[in-house]
């Protein structure tokens, strides 16, 4: 008898510290910025992202904003931001078609142009992975800014992230 209290005490620990950590890392990531940036980069996904990217450049929060058009599934397609005055805007579409390929070419973008900090317009659940990704291919400071997100897709983003984090961390360890 006393065995099974056992196994029931460590399944709901592990219960418990897999919801806390799934709280920390996708629900309530540490997030925002300073008052000034060197570059926004919006990821590609669900979300607001363009609004509230478009939002921190028309504030002028940094010299330039990087677009992602991103892939088939969630991508803006031809969408761009409009002129903003003293705000360089680039475009891209990343290769690959993920948070990998976007951080390359904000790592490249930072490069060129000498940046020492930036900030990702992102949503909660893809914040943590997005920082991971990001801070291999920049070595200056990274700051995220997470828009709106849909609660209907909770479930499914909260699992992929799961996945997507692990390969992450395990297989693709490089920028």
């Amino acid at each position: 008898m006393l065995g099974r209290h056992r196994v029931a005490l460590v399944l709901l620990s592990l219960v418990l510290l897999f919801l806390a950590a799934t709280a920390r890392l996708f629900v309530w990531p540490a997030s925002g910025m300073p008052r000034r940036v060197d570059g926004i980069v919006m990821l590609n996904g669900s979300g607001n992202r363009l609004n509230t990217a478009l939002d921190l450049a028309r504030e002028h929060r940094a010299s330039a904003i990087l677009i992602s058009r991103g892939s088939k599934y969630w991508g803006h397609g031809d969408v761009c931001a409009p002129a903003i005055p003293n705000i360089k805007v680039i475009c891209f579409d990343p290769n690959p078609e993920t948070t990998r390929g976007e951080a390359e070419f904000a790592g490249r973008m930072a490069k060129r142009y000498h940046w020492q900090s930036m900030v990702l317009v992102a949503t909660a659940p893809q914040d943590t992975r997005a920082r991971l990704r990001f801070e291999r291919c920049f070595g200056g400071r990274i700051y995220i800014v997470n828009s709106a997100f849909p609660v209907r897709e909770w479930p499914y983003e909260i699992a992929y992230e799961w996945a997507a984090t692990i390969k992450a961390l395990v297989v693709q360890r490089s920028c």
